[in-house]
Order: C-alpha cells, then structure tokens, then sequence
C-alpha cells in the first residue's frame, strides 16, 4: 500500500510535525491503518507518538539498509506508511526515496532553506531517474509568517523547481510548538489557532491523497 515520505535535508522544517499530523488524520479521522516510520536519529516523531499512547504503531528505522529492506514489507501490513525522513544523512534520504511512493518536501521560507531545498529536490530527481519517474514528489511552504513579502517570495521561487508546489501553505502558530509538549496534536487541541492549523493541514493532507490517485 501507499508510502508517503518527508525528506528535506535541513532540519526544523516541519517533517516530524507534518508526519505525525498526517499519520493521526489517516488513522483517527479516514478509518486506515497507518504505520509511523521514524528515520530521523532524533526521533521526535516516535517520541511524540508515544507520549500520545495513541493507538497508532511506529518503528524506528535508522539504518539505510535496513529501510531498504524493511519499508516493502512493511507497506503490505498497513493501509499506508508515513516516514519522517532524517535531517542529513544522505545514504538514509536515499533509501528513503528508491522505497516511497510519494516524496513531500516541507520548506521554510529562507534564503538557507530554499537552497536546501535545492538539494532535496537534486535528490528526489536523481531517484525518479532511476526509478523511472517514482516516486511522485512535490514541495509545500511550511512554517510560514502569515502576511510577509517572504513567504509570497518563496512560494514564487518553489514554483521554479521542477517539482509540484502545493497550494496549502502551513504558517507558523505557537500552538504547532505546544503540540508535542502536551502529547497531542491539533486535532486535539482547543482554540482557534489549533482550529486553524487543523484546517491547514486538513486541506494539505487532500492534496497529498491527490497526488496518489
């Protein structure tokens, strides 16, 4: 079944929250069955899990190889797989992309992360030409300030880089920082701004299903 990967070589963009939200949305609010694939050494993502004590499972892979060997058979046990790529490490985002069937990319909107994000898409292009145009791949502006010259600016130079740019973006709220500290995402959570943000990421998580139609 479908594999749905974030990856971005810089770190603090966005794939762990992004990752988790995705996983809980698929098997709290769709009714699937998700596995959370943690590849990042940190491992916020599976932390965060685990304080949850959702019933959601997740495994941490941090071996290429074992990516490699393990994500195939993995994928035919769960409706989808959702893997939080590494910060770094190329041979891991490597594997990461000749296994996952679609690649999303968060990107903040800085001068260092556009130029990171050239690296991930360098990346991502090299897998479609060994894997023949797999996987699916496309960009989104994660961690945005609401209003700024910046943000418009960086949505414009994702635009120009070979690779699909997702219309959603996700902006910058304290809420999204709050979230792992309370064990919760903002599905959960109360107010306005965690209304919102779950509205964001609602609306970005139907483009990602899109794109596997």
């Amino acid at each position: 079944m479908p594999t749905i990967a974030f990856v971005n070589q810089k770190g603090g963009v966005g794939k762990s929250s992004t990752s988790l939200h995705l996983a809980c949305w698929l098997g709290h609010k769709q009714g699937r069955s998700v596995l959370l694939i943690d590849v990042d050494v940190q491992r916020s993502s599976s932390k965060w899990l685990a304080n949850m004590e959702s019933e959601i499972p997740y495994t941490a892979i941090n071996d290429p190889n074992a990516v490699l060997d393990q994500v195939p058979t993995l994928a035919g046990q769960y409706d989808y797989l959702v893997i939080d790529g590494p910060a770094g490490l190329q041979e891991s985002v490597r594997a990461i992309l000749l296994r996952t069937d679609l690649a999303i990319c968060p990107v903040q909107a800085s001068a260092l992360d556009l130029d990171s994000a050239g690296d991930a898409t360098y990346l991502i292009k090299q897998a479609q030409s060994v894997r023949g145009g797999l996987p699916k791949a496309a960009l989104f502006l994660s961690r945005a300030v609401k209003g700024t010259r910046l943000a418009a600016e960086a949505y414009t130079v994702l635009g120009q880089s070979g690779l699909k740019t997702l219309k959603t973006i996700v902006y910058q709220r304290q809420v999204l920082a709050d979230a792992p500290g309370q064990a919760s995402t903002v599905f959960e959570m109360s107010g306005e701004a965690a209304k919102v943000a779950a509205k964001e990421y609602q609306s970005l998580f139907q483009e990602i299903m899109g794109m596997l139609l």
